[in-house]
């Protein structure tokens, strides 16, 4: 004895019917357009008082630069006043933010670190 499975149904979203289209069901297919997430940069801030050697370490610890690339950044931050060393998605640049932040206080360090949009 065999039973049978019924079919199952899909709620399609429909347009009613009118009386002079004959009762038939139209279905939409509506694309959804997706936007990539908006990427935000990390810059950290030049001050008179934190170590370049510390600003290296920070830079190749949090933001997996190699030593020279490293340098190089905090030799633009010292030079500039500020230098990118990222660019993240919103969240990642948050906690990138974060480490830096809290890398600088263990070490009684006031290295500052932001970030912003990409523009």
């Amino acid at each position: 004895m065999a039973t049978k499975i019924p079919p199952k149904t899909v709620q399609p979203t429909t347009k009613p019917s009118t009386p002079d289209d004959g009762g038939s069901v139209v279905l939409e297919r509506r694309t959804q357009k997706v936007k990539p997430p908006q990427m935000h940069q990390v810059l950290m801030l030049n001050d008179d008082y934190t170590p370049m050697e510390f600003v290296v370490v920070v830079i190749q610890e949090f933001f997996s630069k190699d030593r020279e690339t490293a340098t190089q950044i905090m030799l633009k931050i010292h030079l500039d006043g500020k230098a990118v060393c990222g660019v993240y998605s919103k969240d990642v640049a948050a906690t990138k933010v974060d480490q830096v932040l809290e890398a600088a206080k263990q070490s009684g360090h006031p290295l500052q670190c932001i970030s912003e949009p990409v523009e």
